[in-house]
């Protein structure tokens, strides 16, 4: 009876394997193009590093006159830290290619309008990320850094390392870049009537608290960054309420006319 299951249950098996093998291999090769692309920019991104980390440790010295270099303690500190700052610039850079290849990866054979349609939301998650790094950077680093520089005095000299500076921003930015992919997600969410627009209204205080306690856990206990984190992320919350409800809304109105 044992050998008997087992060899009804090998077809099964066999046929489960052969459907999903297409997929394995779709997203396989999807996956090898998404790191390529990391890879390359990667590259690209290290031949310029100096000038990258001369960018990123700007808002560093122009927060506070004490503060005009930085120390490695570990030999290897600089290249590893430099290595992490050209991965940090390789995944944002590569994001629209990664993005591009999930959409294609979950909707196959696209129609020439569906196809229009991926390119529109590369275009807005690329910018919303953008936005978000750019928010973090020029906004949110300058007010942080002030704030934290403060404590020095000429009694307490601030000596900041290398490696762990260029890890609290490329945290930053980073942290930044993803949430601000919430009204994405909200519109991703309606579109596939996983989520009605409703819910987003109803739930809306849960959400708030939500964000209050991801802002704070992703700032790493920072209060200024989560308040800074927070508030913007309320005003993109509201608005993906509204592009949702406005994106839901058009296959209605047209099964109505």
């Amino acid at each position: 009876m044992a050998n008997y299951n087992l060899q009804s249950t090998i077809p099964v098996i066999e046929r489960s394997l052969a459907f999903f093998r297409p997929h394995h291999l779709e997203l396989r090769k999807r996956l090898i193009k998404v790191f390529l692309s990391i890879v390359l920019c990667t590259i690209v991104a290290y031949l310029f590093i100096e000038k990258i980390a001369a960018l990123f440790i700007s808002p560093l010295f122009a927060a506070s006159p004490l503060v005009y270099r930085l120390v490695y303690t570990n030999l290897p500190e600089a290249f590893i830290a430099y290595i992490k700052l050209a991965v940090l610039v390789g995944l944002i850079v590569s994001m629209p290619v990664a993005l591009y290849q999930l959409w294609r990866f979950v909707a196959p054979g696209l129609r020439k309008d569906e196809k229009k349609l991926a390119v529109i939301i590369v275009f807005w998650a690329t910018l919303l990320f953008s936005g978000g790094a750019c928010f973090a950077f020029f906004v949110v680093m300058p007010k942080m850094l002030v704030y934290l520089m403060s404590y020095a005095n000429d009694g307490l000299e601030p000596l900041p390392k290398l490696g762990d500076y260029l890890t609290f921003v490329a945290r930053t930015i980073l942290t930044f870049g993803i949430s601000f992919q919430i009204p994405f997600l909200m519109v991703m969410a309606g579109k596939a009537n996983i989520v009605q627009p409703a819910y987003f209204r109803r739930k809306r205080m849960y959400f708030y608290m939500a964000i209050i306690g991801l802002s704070f856990l992703l700032t790493a206990g920072d209060f200024m960054a989560t308040g800074l984190l927070a508030f913007p992320l309320f005003a993109l919350y509201e608005a993906g309420i509204l592009l949702s409800a406005l994106f839901s809304s058009k296959p209605s109105a047209k099964k109505s006319t």
